[in-house]
């Protein structure tokens, strides 16, 4: 009797299935030793008169606003009652497919492809308004260095065209020799999908990807392509953190650093996505990080049209995936709450979010979105994971007999697949859950053996791997 380690490592759905490399990880995170949960999506706001398509926090000094955005109304959320109250300009607005946002000093601003920018003042506005008379109508907007830049402009006529406010003055946007506002038409690469701020502005077009830096006067920005050829496919694919830019291409997943562009899901995952995602609902994509949990998270319509959660640990360069029902994954924020106000959430009793949760601590990012009307945070129980290992074993035939999960503060449901040749189809068994001594015993033959692990306790933390005693048979 032998007993072999199976250590969890990474889940490369596009790898053979012969390799060590899991096959199955869901509703997990990747992390350096093994998978934490992906915490289950908890009701966070009261419905809003419509269904949301973006949520976005803004901050300034001690103000935290939550807002969202629907097809005609932009709102903000209640911290003291979790409603969510139109704040939209006078009239409201039409047919908006999705909200985009960005924050410039105090001002919150909203991009919808359709009117002008709009802005929010944080702490003394009451409605969104115009951000100028001379404010651009955008698809894509963000801050780079001392600017507000727009992309995309006016509903897709000039789709190429990127412009920019005046230096620390996001109401002026008129170019001329007195102002440092103004425009740039970028000619080849096709429309602009998107575009990522910081210290330089990172344009993502169809096919090309090109770095905006300023210069100074007199021409102020400076344009290099640092890709050409290779673009966004889908703008709601995009994604930032740090002097990292994510997003999805033609052939599958990247990060750019502002220099260097890196293909993050060759021969891991850009098969299994590109196989499994409905090609016609992928502008229904949205994508966000959590910084919390060093992730990437991107929300799309599968086959089946089941919406999935694709992951991505941007340390670790590990991959996994997860079911949902949020329609938009996004950021968010909360400004906390009392023992009392937690009467909101229901009977304390029944409270599912720890209260250790980054959802009790005013004014913490988490990694939030949209179902539905309502806001929601990934702060709830695990959800329920599953790990399917790749084949154990080899030419001589054994027989599994015993298992041993490895999870922290937990343990595990246990299933087997055992095939005698690698064509044959797996069917898992009956899963046995781990006894008293954590033992899932087994008795199962073949040459190739794969286990499904289904994690249990409601507070288990990682799970990293399952020792499997294998018995050799003997052959004639």
């Amino acid at each position: 009797m032998a007993t072999q380690r199976v250590t969890f490592t990474e889940w490369t759905p596009d790898q053979p299935s012969v390799v060590e490399n899991l096959s199955v990880a869901k509703n997990v995170c990747p992390a350096a030793l093994g998978f934490i949960p992906l915490p289950l999506a908890e009701d966070y706001s009261q419905s809003a008169s419509e269904n949301l398509n973006n949520v976005f926090a803004g901050k300034f000094s001690s103000t935290t606003n939550v807002f969202a955005g629907g097809a005609t109304k932009l709102f903000k959320l209640d911290g003291s009652t979790l409603a969510i109250s139109n704040v939209s300009k006078t009239g409201n607005y039409t047919n908006v497919e999705r909200w985009k946002f960005t924050q410039f000093g105090d001002t919150v601003i909203a991009a919808n492809d359709k009117d002008k920018l709009q802005a929010y003042t944080l702490g003394s506005s009451t409605l969104f308004a115009d951000l100028a008379a001379a404010a651009p109508v955008a698809k894509y907007v963000t801050v780079v260095r001392d600017f507000v830049v727009a992309a995309n402009l006016d509903s897709g006529t000039n789709a190429n065209k990127v412009q920019w406010s005046n230096i620390n003055d996001e109401t002026n946007w008129t170019a001329g020799a007195a102002s440092q506002s103004d425009y740039q038409i970028i000619p080849d690469g096709g429309n602009i999908t998107g575009i990522t701020g910081g210290e330089t502005g990172l344009i993502l077009l169809e096919r090309a990807v090109v770095r905006m830096s300023y210069i100074g006067s007199p021409l102020f920005f400076q344009f290099d392509t640092i890709a050409r050829g290779l673009g966004c496919v889908e703008g709601n694919s995009i994604a930032k953190y740090g002097n990292l830019t994510f997003f999805l291409g033609e052939e599958g997943f990247y990060s750019c650093d502002g220099s260097t562009v890196t293909p993050i899901g060759n021969e891991k995952v850009d098969r299994w996505f590109y196989a499994n995602a409905n090609p016609s609902k992928l502008d229904t994509m949205s994508a966000t990080v959590d910084p919390f949990r060093k992730i990437v998270v991107w929300n799309f319509v599968n086959n089946f049209a089941d919406r999935q959660l694709l992951i991505y640990n941007w340390q670790v360069q590990k991959w996994s995936y997860g079911s949902t029902d949020v329609n938009y994954v996004a950021s968010s924020a909360t400004a906390g709450t009392t023992l009392e106000g937690m009467d909101l959430y229901g009977n304390m009793d029944t409270i599912t979010t720890s209260f250790d949760s980054r959802l009790f601590s005013g004014g913490k990012f988490l990694f939030a979105g949209a179902r539905n009307a309502k806001i929601v945070t990934f702060t709830g129980q695990p959800s329920a994971a599953q790990i399917d290992t790749g084949e154990i074993g080899s030419e001589t035939p054994s027989v599994v007999t015993l298992a041993r999960p490895i999870v922290d503060n937990g343990s595990a449901d246990v299933a087997i697949a055992s095939e005698v040749r690698l064509n044959q189809v797996v069917d898992f068994g009956t899963y046995t859950s781990a006894d008293s001594e954590n033992r899932v015993s087994l008795r199962s033959a073949g040459k190739y053996h794969k286990l499904s692990i289904k994690p249990t306790g409601a507070r288990w933390s990682n799970i990293i791997g399952v020792d499997v005693e294998l018995v050799n048979q003997g052959t004639r």
